[in-house]
């Protein structure tokens, strides 16, 4: 029993630890890199933390909680849209995290889930938070999404998907490699 409870506290320190980090990271490269952050194209560099789900089920909550801090900051700066952002990325990266978790024997597939995860989720509900903003007119091509919401949603299921996979795999794995390298994986 004292195993088990001991365990469970660990789990949960670990998951604030990873929340920590991703709500810190996040919010410092929000601030510095905002246009990379938000809007239909994204390279949140705290997504390439999603890798530590492949070494800690403590990484699932984790990164979810970290992910709605992160995302709760826009709403405390008097964004009140950013709620869907809140509830909805938190369910994206929970999802990414899961599958990464659940498919951590076979990296490549592993780090598909935050990648698909958030291309299909966030494109949903960015044209209500990004309205109004011209981001889904590109007057040089002649394109202008704005009027259709499933042209806005297969635009941003691309370049999310894109961005999340730049990230995930080109930020990610090297950073998975290099976790592994230097032995924190093996107290997980």
């Amino acid at each position: 029993m004292a195993t088990r409870k001991r365990s469970v506290a660990r789990i949960v320190a670990e998951a604030g630890v990873i929340a920590a980090v991703y709500a810190a990271v996040s919010l410092i490269t929000i601030e510095s890199m905002q246009w990379f952050a938000f809007g239909p194209v994204q390279f949140r560099v705290s997504e390439a933390l999603t890798v530590v789900a492949l070494f800690t089920p403590a990484a699932v909550p984790g990164l979810w909680l970290g992910a709605v801090l992160a995302n709760a900051a826009s709403v405390a700066l008097g964004n009140p849209l950013g709620w869907l952002d809140v509830v909805f990325g938190g369910v994206g990266t929970l999802l990414g995290a899961w599958w990464t978790w659940r498919f951590r024997s076979r990296r490549a597939l592993a780090l598909a889930g935050p990648v698909v995860s958030n291309a299909l989720i966030v494109p949903a509900y960015l044209p209500i938070l990004l309205a109004g903003l011209g981001i889904y007119r590109v007057p040089v091509l002649g394109w202008d999404l704005s009027s259709s919401w499933p042209l806005m949603y297969v635009f941003g299921v691309v370049s999310v998907g894109i961005g999340q996979a730049v990230v995930v795999y080109g930020l990610g794995w090297p950073l998975a490699s290099a976790l592994e390298r230097s032995g924190v994986t093996r107290r997980w």
